[in-house]
């Protein structure tokens, strides 16, 4: 298993792992629809942020993240998805403490928005909810976490 910088080619591939990650959550096709252009990674996107791809000796992309710096004081995680089939063996881990290696020196200070299935996932790394964002679902809020690295 490899952690490597991904390449603009990859972003078909990353967009529908990120779709499919997302749907193992059981969310309908209706709010699929609502979140297809915010779960697409573009050429541009990939070209102009840090992503990087968890790859298995086979060369099967496995999961990936990427992040940015939001300000001066902050780097923001933007995308952090898992395959569906390897969700629960620690992958999720391995690109969260890969992330967090990556940008130690860029940053004292990592926030994310996270699926409010993923809030527990993110806690037990010592992230802490700050506030509840709304979302394009009435009713529905995304957890905004911090963590001070």
């Amino acid at each position: 298993m490899l952690i490597k910088k991904s390449e603009p080619k990859y972003h078909s591939e990353l967009s529908e792992l990120a779709k499919k990650s997302k749907r193992f959550w059981g969310y309908s096709d209706e709010w699929m629809d609502l979140w297809d252009e915010d779960l697409t990674l573009t050429e541009e996107y990939i070209a102009t942020n840090e992503v990087w791809h968890l790859e298995s000796e086979s060369k099967d992309i496995m999961g990936f993240y990427s992040f940015y710096r939001e300000d001066k004081d902050a780097v923001r995680l933007d995308f952090l998805f898992v395959k569906p089939e390897y969700i629960g063996g620690g992958y999720g881990k391995l690109l969260l403490d890969h992330f967090l290696s990556q940008v130690s020196l860029l940053t004292d200070m990592v926030v994310l928005d996270a699926d409010p299935c993923a809030e527990k996932f993110y806690q037990k790394f010592g992230f802490k909810t700050i506030r509840n964002k709304p979302t394009k679902i009435e009713g529905r809020f995304l957890p905004v976490m911090s963590k001070i690295i």
